[in-house]
């Protein structure tokens, strides 16, 4: 019998190394990787470019319901199209993170996103990264981890993924940026940031990238073992 694939839940902060770990675990595990964070970040662009007040949150809902999100693997990130459109670049600009945890405190936005991205857990075999993954969307999930870095070190990556793309905001805006979004996201009043209470919690501040990802690889490997010792 051909055994199933776990479902994956990784949630922490902004900036906490989550969409780069998440993306190599699946790779490792040959499972699908799915970015909800990039979800959210689609709709912000697609309400953005409509002209659409981020609050109102029925016209941005008729808008999520226009608009079929589809991921395609690349390297090194993977492409994210809206109507087949890719928005892969888009997605990441400033003024979409700066606006995105409007967006994705809308309620309505969340339950039709959620349910997106039950459907595409379903078959198992996923790795999901967000900010409620393990508390919301994926409460069952069989292995969930919240990642957690400091606020400096997690400008400090932002700052240099910003200079590699020829982006020049300041190390001290971009800490007061990520400062901001953590209050926002831990205090919104739907699904916010927080560990589940039976997830792996891991500190990404001083570890590499491949230390985190060999840490929630034996997580998953000991998971298979008890599935298929049941």
């Amino acid at each position: 019998m051909h055994q199933k694939g776990l479902q994956v839940a990784i949630d922490g902060p902004a900036s906490a190394g989550k969409s780069t770990v998440a993306k190599i675990v699946a790779q490792r595990f040959a499972y699908v990787y799915v970015d909800t964070g990039s979800m959210y970040r689609t709709v912000t662009l697609v309400a953005l470019q409509a002209g659409v007040d981020l609050s109102d949150e029925e016209r941005v809902l008729q808008l999520l319901e226009q608009t079929q999100i589809t991921f395609q693997p690349g390297e090194p990130v993977q492409h994210v199209f809206a109507n087949q459109q890719e928005v892969t670049e888009a997605i990441r600009s400033e003024l979409v993170t700066n606006n995105v945890s409007t967006v994705a405190a809308l309620p309505k936005i969340r339950e039709s996103l959620v349910d997106r991205q039950r459907e595409i857990a379903r078959a198992g075999g996923v790795v999901m990264d967000g900010r409620d993954i393990g508390t919301t969307v994926l409460p069952d999930a069989d292995v969930k981890i919240f990642l957690v870095a400091s606020v400096n070190q997690r400008a400090e990556r932002r700052y240099l993924e910003n200079q590699a793309k020829g982006i020049t905001t300041s190390l001290a805006d971009l800490q007061a940026e990520i400062a901001e979004r953590d209050y926002k996201d831990s205090h919104r009043t739907v699904s916010p940031l927080k560990k589940a209470a039976d997830a792996v919690e891991i500190d990404t501040t001083t570890l590499s990238i491949e230390q985190v990802v060999n840490q929630i690889a034996e997580l998953m490997q000991q998971k298979l073992q008890e599935t298929k010792n049941k």
